[in-house]
């Protein structure tokens, strides 16, 4: 460390202590690269905290003394992410790869050149900076709706808490990648808690999950965390997925080395390969590559199909296998009254972690393999994720799905044209706590687990949605596990979710095929539950995305027991939010469709300026669409759009339409 001839001005040294500290964390942290000893590090860092604590007026938030300050909520708040976090679709051998790139080049011609990245076994994060400095970070979630998790990701020393912005980034920019626990870092902990007599955790990629959503940030602190940053948005004048890592790491982002531009998929398979025979040389877990296609232009040609990618895919290694024996199969029933065939089987470690259910979906899947009670069966995680059965020793087909309510005792029927068996009593104990359960769910009631809700259905407290907003905090103090403070916390926690979004309503009451998407959409159309409830079919036809199947089943919906539910619901005091009135100004009249990322504005807010100004925001394309907006990635909206004549706009065009 240099020696200061002459005392500095404290604002002055501050900023010098804060410049060394960051430079010899990057060189730490993210380039593997020490420049000083910790020794030498440490002296630094407590001439920094002993001034800031002799002058608090001197402390700015972005201080490296401040990676750890306060506590995180007990409750993490949700985020909404500026664009979605999609997901890829993977690829598990040669043939699956190869049929990759054959979609790739018939869609934008012979020249293509891949982005290979080694695909992290860790936790996806977003980074949202605002003017350079970390403003907040956020789980992916569901993709559209994280977890905020700044307090604990502050701590991780390669997020920077400040950058330089990259010319060309706007004010607020987000920065996508992955957290990841360290093999060794991970096993010092195991030992760790060897030591204390504690259980060891399962795997790397499962504890980095759960120290990310640690409620005492001190907690993540300890756990040495690493990271990989892979995503810029927006990406500034960057033209290509290479561009974007080269950017990232001249912000100061950790970014991974192994990465590599390839110009054929025969150089993508070679370099696959490379990187499964040395996986064991790697300070961290990977489970594959990510191959990207590098050049933007291209990538928007390609666009996107559904929630993933059509220029890129997840190149996955075979997963682990397993052998075991099935002990049982059990029937489970849903909240549509469908049973489920679940294989259990004793206890076998896959990919590390200990799988004992493996679900079979139906009667025809159990008996397709072969599996009953007493089987060998080979078991893998499908994805590295899901366990399934991939083979069955001596396979004996003949399963039958019992024709009795496992939980009820009611008639269980076959309805065709469909696969699956359907316990037909509506009063079936097992349909009443999934209804309840997906209703929780979906309005984000913490707190509201299996355990406890079994508890107030089996008492008869609740037997449908409504009466959740009618618990007291009596009724909840006489359950298992609670006590006064707790019951209470429930109780704020359920009366906080009585004003949901329209949308998000629609879709907690599981109307029969209505998903998440297909409620947002029914929503932005009617703008109230009452509309709604009063629609014919021909008039849910004319929405966007609504077939006759969806549109016959949310009438029959609410002309059945539907309205009794949504009644009761509104009497015990949910008030569903209508959806944003549409104004009346220059785009009256106009329909307009955003497909893609927009650079300057989140997609939401492009759609509540539409229909602030008279127009309307739809979900799909149709003849009726007057415009769609194409930003970065648009994918098979704009195709559509395309083949219909319909008008296709720019972000600029979008915005010259705006009135000044």
């Amino acid at each position: 460390m240099t020696k200061r001839k002459k005392a500095l001005d404290p604002a002055v040294r501050v900023e010098e202590l804060r410049e060394l500290i960051r430079r010899h964390e990057h060189a730490y942290y993210v380039l593997d690269e020490p420049e000083v000893s910790d020794a030498e590090y440490d002296a630094l860092f407590l001439e920094l905290r002993r001034i800031e604590d002799e002058r608090p007026d001197l402390l700015m938030t972005d201080s490296p003394t401040q990676r750890v300050s306060g506590e995180a909520s007990d409750q993490f708040a949700k985020v909404r992410h500026r664009s979605p976090m999609l997901s890829l679709q993977n690829a598990f051998d040669e043939a699956e790869i190869r049929g990759f790139d054959k979609r790739v080049h018939a869609a934008v011609g012979d020249k293509v050149v891949y982005c290979a990245e080694l695909k992290i076994d860790g936790l996806a994060i977003s980074l949202t900076y605002a003017k350079g400095r970390l403003q907040r970070a956020a789980t992916r979630g569901d993709g559209t709706t994280g977890e905020d998790v700044t307090a604990n990701v502050r701590t991780i020393r390669s997020v920077p808490l400040s950058v330089t912005p990259a010319k060309g980034l706007p004010d607020l920019f987000e920065v996508r990648g992955e957290v990841y626990f360290p093999i060794a870092g991970f096993e010092k902990l195991n030992r760790e808690m060897e030591a204390a007599s504690k259980p060891r955790f399962v795997n790397p990629r499962n504890t980095a999950a759960g120290s990310v959503r640690q409620i005492d940030p001190n907690v993540t602190a300890s756990r040495d965390l690493q990271t990989f940053m892979y995503t810029l948005d927006p990406a500034g004048p960057a033209r290509s997925q290479w561009d974007v890592l080269n950017t990232l790491a001249s912000m100061g982002f950790r970014v991974n080395k192994n990465r590599r531009r390839l110009d054929s998929i025969d150089a993508v398979i070679e370099y696959h390969a490379e990187w499964q025979r040395r996986r064991g040389e790697l300070e961290y877990e990977i489970d594959g590559m990510v191959v990207k296609v590098d050049g933007f232009p291209q990538q928007l040609e390609l666009g996107f199909v559904a929630r993933s990618p059509r220029w890129a895919i997840a190149f996955k290694y075979a997963p682990e296998e397993a052998e075991t024996e099935v002990e049982e199969i059990a029937c489970y029933v849903g909240r549509t009254g469908v049973l489920t065939p679940v294989a259990h089987v004793k206890p076998v470690v896959v990919g590390g972690v200990t799988i004992r259910n493996v679900t079979m979906h139906n009667e025809a899947q159990v008996n397709e393999k072969g599996v009953y009670v007493g089987a060998r069966v080979i078991i893998h995680r499908a994805g590295d994720v899901i366990p399934e059965i991939v083979s069955v020793k001596d396979p004996k087909p003949g399963w039958k799905m019992p024709a009795k309510c496992p939980v009820c005792g009611g008639e269980v029927v076959r309805e065709e044209p469909y696969i699956a068996h359907r316990c037909i009593n509506p009063f079936c104990g097992a349909q009443r706590l999934e209804r309840v359960r997906h209703f929780a769910a979906v309005m984000d009631i913490e707190g509201l687990g299996y355990a406890t809700l079994t508890q107030v259905i089996d008492r008869g407290v609740v037997e449908d949605p409504s009466d959740l907003y009618r618990l007291s905090k009596d009724q909840v103090k006489e359950l298992d596990g609670f006590a006064d403070k707790s019951a209470q916390n429930l109780v704020d926690r359920i009366a906080a979710s009585s004003r949901p979004e329209l949308g998000r309503f629609l879709y907690a009451l599981g109307i029969p095929q209505v998903g998440q998407a297909t409620a947002q959409l029914l929503a932005a159309d009617f703008g109230s539950i009452e509309r709604l409830r009063d629609a014919s079919e021909d008039n849910l036809r004319r929405v966007d995305g609504v077939g006759p199947s969806m549109a016959h089943e949310v009438h029959a919906y609410f002309a059945g027991r539907g309205t009794e539910l949504v009644k009761k619901l509104l009497a015990a005091g949910v008030a569903p939010q209508a959806a944003e009135a549409i104004g009346d100004g220059p785009l009256t009249g106009k329909t307009f469709v955003f497909t893609g990322t927009l650079e300057t504005m989140s997609r939401p807010d492009a759609e509540a300026l539409v229909r602030k100004l008279g127009g309307k925001a739809a979900g799909s394309v149709s003849a009726k669409t007057d415009y769609v907006v194409a930003g970065l990635g648009a994918g098979t909206k704009l195709e559509k759009a395309q083949k219909l004549k319909v008008a296709v706009l720019d972000e600029d065009q979008f915005k010259a339409l705006l009135p000044k």
